[in-house]
């Protein structure tokens, strides 16, 4: 058997590495996590502690060791630019934790660094991979629902509802922004993924609940030229949901329930039916997917383990490049100028670069 590809982690900000560190550590994935560094010292000794790390004073420091491979960034969003170009600068395969960067200037350095090292990069996308949403991406491109007319999806967290979030490094504007930015870029990403690039945007983002963890509501709407229109609403004060995503099409209609945390992890009522079906006009039957819906959050987030050890194996390709991810950045940003501006906004509008 091969040795283990061993791999270092840049910041232990983001919690979902720990379930990657976790799981690649049970020995069946082909990886050793062998290594850390974070700028809050008390947050590597936790993690020292939690996964028998070596530990450096310095980025620099771990990613001049020879016999790390590749990186994991989990570190504040903010951090993220200067850390992937010395990953890229010292010839290291990065997974970089969503979203790309704060700002378009900063995704263009990443970019930049990336393109210009040949570094193997991607970003940590869980819902490109995640079944029932390939299964989605499949039926829509397959051609047999016909044209599609919408599709609506609802993501949230209760996080905004928890006093405590708001000391945290996730709604700290030099850290990364606000929680829209921060999550609303899952469900923003995936209708990258689906349909491209839209033409223009039209949001309103609020914040209804807790001023210190601000933008914690928003509704955005995505134009693609000729259809579909295509909605985001997030709630990140929702204790629990059943309805995750909906798509209306010439020849039928695809339902999924409990493609999210509020919807996964609250409980379902006695005989719920499939998290993921599809009705047929012509035959006016509902069909199930194969796919079952996760039992809970931490399921969905170990999903992601599997696909990003084989990127790091070099088995298959990046689950999103720096390309995509600096669109779908763009995609965010383009929801906070045109809520700010109150009207819709295209893709090249000039405050989504002064953001």
């Amino acid at each position: 058997m091969s040795e283990p590809v061993q791999v270092g982690i840049l910041g232990f900000a983001h919690g979902h590495v720990h379930t990657y560190c976790t799981e690649w550590n049970n020995g069946s994935y082909g990886i050793k996590v062998a290594a850390g560094w974070d700028h809050d010292p008390d947050r590597l000794a936790k993690a020292a502690q939690m996964f028998g790390l070596q530990t450096y004073a310095t980025a620099e420091e771990l990613l001049a060791n020879e016999r790390i491979q590749a990186v994991v960034i989990a570190s504040e969003t903010s951090l993220h630019a200067d850390l992937t170009e010395l990953a890229a600068k010292a010839g290291k395969a990065v997974i970089l934790q969503k979203p790309l960067a704060l700002t378009m200037n900063e995704a263009d350095r990443i970019v930049k660094a990336v393109a210009a090292s040949g570094i193997r990069f991607t970003l940590a996308w869980q819902m490109r991979v995640d079944p029932q949403n390939l299964q989605m991406k499949a039926w829509m491109e397959s051609g047999e629902l016909g044209q599609i007319f919408s599709i609506r999806r609802r993501h949230g967290l209760a996080m905004g509802l928890q006093p405590a979030f708001a000391d945290s490094w996730h709604v700290q504007p030099e850290y990364n922004r606000d929680i829209w930015a921060d999550d609303a870029s899952h469900p923003i990403d995936l209708l990258h993924y689906w349909l491209g690039v839209p033409e223009s945007v039209t949001a309103e983002i609020e914040s209804l609940y807790n001023p210190r963890i601000p933008m914690d509501n928003g509704i955005a709407i995505f134009r693609y030229p000729g259809g579909p229109i295509a909605e985001v609403g997030c709630s990140f004060t929702c204790h629990a949901a059943e309805n995750t995503t909906e798509i209306v099409a010439e020849r039928g209609t695809i339902v999924q329930h409990y493609g999210d945390a509020p919807s996964c992890n609250s409980p379902r009522p006695p005989g719920a039916g499939p998290g993921l079906k599809r009705f047929d006009a012509a035959t006016g039957v509902w069909t199930a997917s194969e796919h079952e819906s996760p039992p809970n959050h931490g399921h969905r987030i170990r999903g992601l383990s599997g696909p990003l050890a084989a990127f790091i194996r070099g088995e298959r390709e990046p689950i999103a490049t720096a390309e995509e991810g600096r669109i779908s950045l763009q995609m965010v940003l383009a929801c906070h100028a045109s809520s700010r501006q109150g009207q819709r906004v295209t893709l090249d509008d000039p405050m989504i670069y002064e953001l």
